[in-house]
């Protein structure tokens, strides 16, 4: 089965203070779950001008303690893997990541786009699609997809709240034309 959540969001600000913000968003004091975040490899395509990064995060497990009573479940921390392709010519950055831990059991990817407004210019469109299935966890697969239906949609507005106060702090006022 699985579970998806969608989320689309217009940030009024140009694509570049958009990507940069983005890509010093974690760790900060307004989402603890995310304890670090490391660039393990980057590089850029002398041809295309496309700069590739990969980061690992490691994020505090945020199941409910209810269900780590269940013995694969009961880890502390969750690992997950970035790789984002930034087009600067072009003005977007695809973003793809994706839980390495519990893959035995589960799989969660998310894929995401920041791209120039087609609705103006100077403001910067967000898309993002997240996908998290689960098997191999019984009568328990039901219960976690629920959770998790509810966690991606949370995490995706609470992402969205952070990015705009970092937009606010970082650059000012949104641009309203």
């Amino acid at each position: 089965m699985g579970v998806t959540v969608d989320v689309h969001q217009v940030y009024r600000y140009p694509f570049e203070q958009v990507v940069a913000s983005f890509l010093r968003k974690y760790p900060n004091s307004m989402d603890k779950n995310v304890i670090d975040v490391k660039t393990v490899e980057e590089r850029t395509d002398i041809s295309t001008g496309v700069i590739y990064r990969k980061r690992i995060a490691i994020c505090q497990n945020v199941i409910p303690e209810i269900l780590r009573k269940v013995s694969i479940l009961k880890v502390p921390n969750i690992q997950l893997e970035e790789e984002s392709w930034l087009n600067p010519q072009e003005r977007n950055m695809s973003i793809r990541s994706h839980c390495l831990t519990w893959t035995q059991y589960a799989s969660m990817n998310e894929e995401s786009v920041f791209r120039e407004s087609l609705e103006n210019p100077n403001w910067t469109e967000f898309i993002q699609r997240g996908k998290i299935s689960i098997t191999g966890a019984g009568f328990l697969n039901c219960i976690l997809e629920t959770f998790a239906r509810t966690f991606l949609k949370q995490g995706a507005q609470k992402g969205i709240r952070i990015m705009e106060t970092l937009l606010k702090e970082q650059c000012g006022t949104p641009l309203s034309e």
